[in-house]
C-alpha cells in the first residue's frame, strides 16, 4: 500500500472514532432497544454504534460472497455462451452443406486432378535423375 493510503485509512479511522467519542459524551438521541429494556446515554450509545458496525461487517462479508457467486456464474455463463456459438456455427453449416455440394463436387474434381498432376511430375522428376 502506498504511503498516502496509509495515511488516509489512518486518519479516516480516527475521524471515526471521534465521531463516536462525540456522540458518546454528548449525544442523546441514541435509544438501544433489546427485548422491550431500553438502553440510553452513554451505554446506549456504546452498543448502538457496536450494533451497527457488527451490522456493516456482516454486510461486508455478504457483499464479498455474492462477488465470488457472480464471477463464478458470469464465467460459467460465458463457457455456456462460447459453446452455445460454436452449437450454433455447426448447425449452421449443416443446414447450408447441402447447397454447398456442386461447390464441393468441383473442389474436390480441382483437388484430385491437382494432386495427379503434381503425382506425373513427382514421377517424371525421379526419372529423369
Amino acid at each position: 500500500m502506498k504511503r498516502s493510503a496509509k495515511y488516509l485509512f489512518i486518519a479516516t479511522l480516527l475521524t471515526f472514532l471521534a465521531i463516536s467519542a462525540w456522540q458518546v459524551m454528548f449525544g442523546d438521541g441514541i435509544n438501544v432497544n433489546i427485548d422491550g429494556d431500553e438502553i440510553d446515554g452513554p451505554v446506549g450509545a456504546v452498543l448502538g454504534v457496536l450494533f451497527a458496525s457488527g451490522g456493516m461487517a456482516i454486510a461486508a462479508v455478504v457483499c464479498v460472497g455474492v462477488a465470488i457467486f457472480l464471477g463464478v456464474l458470469f464465467a460459467g455463463l460465458g463457457v455456456l455462451m462460447v459453446g452455445g456459438m460454436a452449437l450454433l456455427a455447426f448447425i449452421c453449416i449443416m443446414a447450408v452443406s447441402p447447397l454447398l455440394l456442386p461447390l464441393l463436387i468441383v473442389v474436390g474434381i480441382y483437388y484430385y486432378a491437382r494432386k495427379r498432376q503434381q503425382r506425373r511430375q513427382h514421377l517424371a522428376l525421379n526419372q529423369a535423375v
